[in-house]
């Protein structure tokens, strides 16, 4: 089914808004702690088990606008609500911080396997809304790859060293501009593969 368009400021918004809100609820209520059923709780589990309602609420938005989900919205969904669920099952904030390091290193395998098959998996996702030549993808790929990589790494080493709030901060803020700045500055350095649709062609 092809994608219908939505206005691109509602869809960065649906897209960003619930990792944005869960900053903002754990900033108000970091210094808090809720009682459930006899269960003490911090402000930042709250905060995280918000978000999952938040996640699938914007999800399932997204989809009913444009009629499209992609492969990544719906793994990060899952991976949100599965350690959110253990978060509050085992009343431990590490299973939430683990989530990222989960995502990234998980992106980064899936794109290794397809590169030791001398395939570039990230093509078959995007080649459609990113025209280019396999040996610009190969490039693309092994250099996501070890971002991937890296970002994993960086969480681990950030959640198991820094303070919660910090974490939080890297992870609302920090990574998505790092991984963004990353994809930006590797679009621009491989212009030359781009395929650039044909004057007058369809």
């Amino acid at each position: 089914m092809a994608e219908r368009k939505i206005n691109p400021i509602l869809k960065q918004a649906l897209e960003l808004g619930p990792t944005i809100l869960f900053f903002l609820i754990y900033m108000r209520i970091k210094d808090e702690s809720y009682s459930f059923a006899g269960t003490e709780y911090s402000g930042f589990i709250v905060a995280a088990l918000i978000l999952v309602p938040l996640l699938l609420a914007s999800t399932l938005t997204l989809w009913l606008l444009t009629g499209t989900i992609s492969r990544m919205q719906i793994f990060v969904a899952v991976m949100v609500i599965f350690f959110g669920g253990l978060t509050a099952w085992f009343n431990d904030e590490r299973f939430f911080k683990m989530k990222t390091t989960i995502v990234y290193g998980t992106f980064a395998v899936i794109l290794g396997i397809g590169l030791l098959r001398g395939k570039s998996l990230l093509q078959w996702v995007m080649a459609e809304a990113l025209p280019m030549k396999p040996e610009g993808w190969m490039i693309l790929t092994r250099r996501l790859t070890a971002m991937f990589a890296a970002l994993a790494i960086a969480n681990e080493v950030i959640w198991r060293t820094q303070s919660t709030e910090l974490w939080v901060k890297l992870e609302t803020f920090a990574m998505p501009a790092a991984l963004f700045l990353f994809l930006m500055l590797n679009f621009m350095a491989l212009q030359r593969y781009m395929i650039e649709d044909e004057p007058g062609k369809d």
